[in-house]
């Protein structure tokens, strides 16, 4: 009977484990989120965090999880992205929420990486963003007014933020439910504009507000740029430096939502970088001076796929000179840098959180900041934010202090971290490029491997219209493409002006953008475009009439719509004209602008599916090169014939795909060679491509990191196209049977194409005896310190990667940057061997920066040591 009892017993015990497990196993813990004057409080817990911005659809599904590890790695705590409007309802009352926008998977994948999610709504965006992120539909809704007090817009915008709101709370996404968010952001920047609005901006603002409140998300909003934010929205900044700003009230914490890491590039122009000594300058003195939340902008800044860019004219790359660059590597030293500063930051962060700071000054653009408890914390940091190096005294001791920089002293005695020294090493990438030719040994074999069809020039499809005068594009197209054709016949007779002998004839065309192609009779006469800072276009076409009817096709394209300014939604594109003929000789004029245009939207080829690869195609006998308006399809090297689109011939085409580049590098295409247009992989737009725009050829001088930054300091690729490569997610090849579909505008040669495939190339690092250990060695022992001495380090990128070989070494005074080294006059005939032996073979390696290690080459010189090696 006790037998029994005590099986029994065990029986319930057992049922009641089980019962517990699944509890514990499908039950969220909430936290806590609230906020007071120094930071956000996760369940009562001050925390100092760094976070990052990486926006979901600027890359693929299967990059995700990569990138938010790569992030934690790098000393990440929190995950920011924007919500893009016009993606998620392309139609109004349609969604989409598959695939790159997917916005559920992406905030699970942060919370199961253990990291935290700030959700920014908006639902405005800016971002450099297609419309900046509205959809097209908003538009065409009556009587609505933008980012104002307007009732049709109000509803709208609510009903969306609603939408991503209900829809995070039903997967129990926000921290009150377990989930990972922590922050919610409404608006967007409007600070910047607002005052164009009226006072119809103050009341919008605090309708949002409220608005969002209302949706009991359970963490604090915030809005960015916007100093009149009401309670108990936080407002917060953006820009280069934030250590100067101060929130809008007492009990609200001093937060950043983006400190731009580097730059957009637009097309036409040269490629922006940022120096991470100035970035880690900009952050260390905004948690110096009481901040402690700080988001970057960019951390991965990834592709704009599609037609997704804005601008007018932001190229495809969205690399933002991010950490992460737009193929998810890291960007060497700065993400290397950052993560260290990272460390030191909160090697901090008990004190930070524990007191107000207290600044005071060591000189001349020199100041000490204290945060220094009762119970005996005491953190500090010294900053020079002029530009030239300085030693200052703080506590009894000496430091050096190089021009704009800030050290940091988790113990108030023992630098951590310098921004300016950087311990981090220096990757140089590369990219191997592969030819489309594969082993074709004639020009014939290679276009034998291309299928290709002419985009009729003018109106070819049933859905073209007739309307008197010129009308806006954004207007007619709602932005369903990118193209807009305005064709017209006029007839010019014998006897008239325009064909007298020597007469001149020109076609004058003003267009407020973006580019325009003039055909007459079906042949090119001429191309213009606008530029990012001006996308009007106006022409004067030198044209030849001939007697009877003559044809005018014009093709007005877009190139991103606007994304940014006040009444941004109202900035037009396409040709408004006037379009004129003009005799010069004679003085003949015929403003052609009021006469009835007939009107197509998009290409007969987008109509019919062709970026999908579609098999509508036949053969033709010539291959075309260096002419516009052709859609291409390829290349096979075991085909041959040239391609024309043909419903009824389909069966006639060859073979014409291609094979992914062996490996697991990221790919790019690199379009040199071809002129402008858009590509598809497998029917998934690559964006569009744009060679032949060159950027200027000043404004690429060297860069000095010290003293503030714009976006115009530091510059590199001048006089060249601002975009050459154009990345294909690995996930959207196949091994083998890959379609390539390609549309070019103005004329280009598809067989000088190629693959390239982006590697690590050298690891470099230049270390000094001055700089501060690596700050993950770093101990509060001022004597440890002192025999430790400086380290240099090394690590190759990939696991399964080790260091083969030391290009150079070099301990004494050595000269030039990574990839450039060379020695000076002090050097140790040593060095080389040391840093064989501790090195090849090995993934990673440290070697101590000092004369115990090398020998002294010279005494009384300040040395270092520079070391380049490549890994295999």
């Amino acid at each position: 009977m006790g037998e029994m009892r005590g099986r029994e017993i065990l029986q319930q015990l057992l049922l009641l484990l089980v019962f517990w497990f699944v509890f514990l196993t499908t039950t969220s813990y909430g936290v806590n989120v609230t906020y007071d004057h120094r930071a956000l409080l996760i369940d009562g817990t001050r925390r100092v965090l760094v976070s990052g911005s990486i926006h979901y659809p600027r890359s693929a599904p299967e990059m995700w999880a990569d990138l938010i590890q790569k992030s934690k790695d790098g000393g990440l705590d929190v995950i920011e992205t924007y919500v893009f409007w016009n993606v998620h309802e392309p139609v109004q009352n349609q969604y989409n929420f598959q695939g790159r926008y997917d916005l559920v998977k992406f905030l699970k994948l942060v919370g199961e990486a253990g990291l935290y999610a700030h959700l920014r709504i908006g639902p405005y965006v800016c971002a450099e963003w297609n419309y900046g992120g509205f959809p097209l539909w908003l538009h065409f809704i009556p009587g609505i007014k933008f980012r104002t007090d307007n009732e049709p817009f109000k509803t709208e915008m609510q009903r969306f933020t609603a939408k991503i709101v209900d829809m995070m709370k039903q997967e129990k996404l926000y921290a009150s439910q377990g989930g990972p968010i922590i922050l919610s952001q409404i608006e967007n920047e409007y600070g910047s504009v607002d005052s164009n609005y009226g006072p119809a901006a103050k009341s919008y603002i605090n309708w949002a507000a409220s608005m969002a409140v209302s949706l009991d998300t359970g963490v604090p909003w915030v809005m960015c740029q916007q100093a009149d934010a009401p309670d108990p929205i936080i407002n917060t900044c953006n820009g280069f430096y934030c250590d100067q700003f101060t929130p809008n009230s007492k009990n609200k914490p001093k937060m950043w939502t983006e400190n731009w890491s580097g730059w957009f590039l637009s097309f036409g122009g040269a490629v922006p970088y940022r120096p991470v000594e100035d970035l880690a300058f900009a952050v260390a003195r905004f948690y110096q001076l009481g901040g402690t939340f700080q988001n970057y902008y960019m951390y991965h800044g990834g592709t704009n796929f599609g037609r997704s860019s804005g601008g007018p004219f932001i190229s495809t790359s969205y690399d933002y000179d991010a950490p992460l660059d737009e193929y998810g590597l890291r960007r060497q030293p700065k993400w290397g840098h950052l993560k260290d500063l990272h460390k030191a930051i909160k090697l901090c962060e008990e004190a930070l959180v524990a007191t107000d700071p207290a600044t005071s000054s060591l000189g001349q653009n020199l100041e000490a900041t204290v945060y220094k408890t009762g119970t005996g914390l005491c953190s500090a940091f010294l900053a020079n934010f002029g530009t030239s190096d300085k030693t200052v005294n703080f506590n009894g001791n000496s430091y050096n202090l190089p021009g704009w920089s800030v050290s940091v002293l988790p113990d108030c005695k023992n630098v951590a971290l310098n921004t300016a020294k950087i311990n981090s090493m220096t990757v140089i990438p590369s990219f191997t490029r592969q030819s489309l030719k594969g082993d074709a040994d004639s020009d014939d074999t290679i276009s034998s491997g291309w299928s290709w069809i002419n985009e009729p020039v003018g109106i070819s499809k049933k859905d073209a219209f007739v309307k008197p005068g010129l009308l806006e594009q954004i207007n007619t197209t709602a932005d369903k493409s990118d193209y807009l054709w305005y064709s017209l016949s006029t007839v010019i007779k014998d006897n008239d002006p325009f064909l007298e002998d020597g007469s001149q004839t020109v076609l004058h065309v003003e267009s407020l953008g973006h580019a325009l192609h003039a055909f007459v009779n079906e042949k090119l006469a001429g191309s213009g475009t606008g530029n990012a800072g001006n996308s009007k276009v106006a022409m004067e076409i030198p044209v030849t009439l001939l007697p009877g009817k003559n044809k005018i096709d014009l093709l007005s394209l877009t190139a991103g719509l606007q994304n940014y300014g006040a009444f941004f939604d109202l900035r037009g594109a396409g040709i408004t004209g006037p379009v004129k003929l003009k005799g010069l000789k004679n003085g003949t004029t015929i403003d052609l602008s009021s006469l009835p245009w007939t009107y197509q939207i998009g290409l007969k080829g987008e109509e019919l599916g062709l970026p999908s690869g579609s098999s509508q195609w036949a053969t033709q006998p010539a291959f075309p090169k260096k002419k516009p308006l052709i859609w291409y399809k390829g290349p096979n090297w075991l085909g041959h014939s040239g391609l024309l689109l043909n419903p009824s011939s389909a069966h006639d085409e060859p073979q014409t795909s291609f094979d992914a580049p062996a490996g697991n590098d990221p790919i790019a295409i690199d379009f040199t060679g071809m002129g402008k247009g858009e590509a598809w992989v497998n029917g998934q737009s690559i964006g569009r491509y744009w060679p032949t725009n060159v950027s200027p050829n000043n404004g690429c001088s060297s860069c000095n990191y010290r003293g503030s930054y714009s976006s115009s300091k530091c510059l590199k690729n001048c006089a060249k196209p601002s975009q050459t490569l154009y990345h294909v997610p690995r996930s959207w090849v196949e091994s083998r049977g890959n379609t390539l579909v390609l549309f070019e505008e103005i004329g280009g040669d598809p067989t000088q194409i190629a693959f390239a495939t982006k590697q690590s190339g050298s690891l470099c690092s230049h270390v000094s005896e001055s700089h501060p250990l690596p700050v993950d060695m770093w101990s509060s022992n001022s004597e440890a310190k002192r025999k430790a001495g400086s380290v240099l380090s090394l690590e190759c990128p990939f696991p399964d990667q080790v260091i083969s070989s030391i290009k150079f070494a070099s301990f004494g005074n050595p000269l030039g940057t990574c990839g450039s080294f060379s020695h000076g006059q002090c050097k140790s005939t040593r060095a080389l061997s040391i840093v064989q032996k501790a090195c090849i073979g090995s993934k990673s390696c440290r070697i101590g920066v000092s004369a115990s290690t090398f020998g002294d080459p010279c005494t009384g010189v300040a040395k270092s040591l520079a070391v380049e090696a490549s890994c295999t």
